[in-house]
């Protein structure tokens, strides 16, 4: 019977995990390990002025941290970058 109870358990906390890894929640999780872990992700930040303009446009390996002031900060080939009032579009290669 106790055989019974621990098997059950066991199969129901291995079903419970793989479930768990299939959310999206987890999967952004994953990738946010990723990008802290190997020093960024293949990303395009492109830098537009309030008025729509593009200022400048980075392509490479990028880590990426927003601030709540509206700052925009990241590293690329060795130099950090550092953001404030414009608008930033983030995408990912």
């Amino acid at each position: 019977m106790k055989i019974k109870k621990i098997l059950l358990a066991a199969i129901l906390g291995i079903s419970l995990i793989s479930l768990s890894a299939c959310t999206e929640d987890t999967k952004r999780s994953v990738k946010d390990f990723k990008s802290n872990w190997t020093g960024g992700l293949e990303r395009t930040v492109q830098v537009y002025s309030n008025d729509g303009k593009l200022i400048k446009e980075y392509k490479g390996k990028i880590d990426i941290e927003n601030k709540d002031d509206g700052t925009t900060k990241f590293d690329i080939d060795g130099k950090r970058v550092i953001i404030k009032n414009a608008i930033v579009i983030i995408e990912e290669s």
